[in-house]
């Protein structure tokens, strides 16, 4: 079977709700979307005007980037103080690493070439061993000792961060955005409610932050143990592996992660292979 063949499908994205609905039903699936997150600035920006202010006074050897909506909001916010040119001739002169595509495309925007190409899937894992090859194989490349600015998203990764400092690095924190629930959750209530009632065949996770915050709503529905039943008979797929660390922290175990962590690329695997899937699982099978 090559589509859902009208399999009712839950996704929880926010960013691009209309593009993954209209995925969803491409592949004849019925698409609900019930948005989990929103984005929103930190009350302040200290800490991007201060990463501004050390980037061109040349005190950072490193510049990690993990985000594209981070490293344009972090240049953003350093343009209401700082000229953009004198801004991109100071990354030039330092090495900057980004985690995937989506910060290449913005460095590309400002004609800026990434020292580093980190492999999929592009989470903080493969940062890391890119990070380690370089050091092994370059002299000029030094993580031990090197001034490492880290652009966060959402929330910090300790674990980076830890590895980092284990390796001798000195890191500085840029925190940009984070992460907070929609303002009106009501739609995310009904899904949790239509979950919980075994309405939903497969459900599409394209962050972590998503299942998170699914879980904290439906704690305070006091439906989690319901929903987390149902979920035992859905199908649950993650667009990729720090996505599918966080359903583990909650208890699930996703199903399916796609062969590219990218959207097209997960609904496309997910209506191959959603039929199937569920079958196993309302039969008490195991999925692979």
């Amino acid at each position: 079977m090559s589509d859902f063949a009208g399999l009712r499908v839950l996704a929880l994205e926010s960013r691009r709700p209309a593009e993954l609905a209209k995925l969803i039903s491409n592949y004849g699936g019925e698409p609900v979307i019930a948005p989990a997150m929103r984005e929103v600035p930190l009350d302040s920006n200290r800490e991007a005007l201060s990463f501004a202010e050390a980037l061109l006074a040349g005190e950072f050897d490193i510049v990690i980037l993990l985000t594209g909506v981070g490293t344009r909001a972090v240049f953003d916010v350093a343009e209401t103080k700082y000229r953009r040119e004198d801004l991109v001739s100071a990354l030039k002169r330092t090495k900057v690493v980004p985690r995937g595509p989506k910060p290449i495309a913005v460095l590309r925007e400002l004609g800026v070439a990434p020292a580093l190409i980190v492999p999929e899937p592009n989470t903080w894992r493969e940062l890391l061993q890119s990070l380690d090859e370089a050091e092994k194989s370059s002299l000029e490349f030094r993580v031990g000792g090197a001034r490492i600015a880290l652009q966060e998203y959402g929330i910090p990764n300790p674990e980076l961060i830890a590895a980092l400092t284990q390796r001798g690095a000195i890191v500085t924190r840029v925190p940009v955005y984070q992460w907070a629930l929609p303002e009106d959750v009501a739609r995310l209530q009904s899904a949790i409610e239509e979950l919980a009632a075994g309405k939903f065949h497969a459900v599409l996770f394209t962050t972590g932050i998503q299942a998170a915050h699914l879980f904290q709503v439906a704690v305070e529905m006091k439906m989690e143990e319901a929903m987390r039943r149902e979920l035992a008979r859905t199908v649950v797929c993650s667009i990729g592996p720090s996505t599918s660390e966080e359903l583990e922290r909650q208890g699930v175990r996703p199903d399916l992660e796609p062969s590219h962590p990218k959207m097209g690329f997960l609904v496309k695997e997910a209506a191959e292979q959603a039929a199937t899937l569920l079958r196993k699982k309302r039969q008490g099978t195991t999925s692979a």
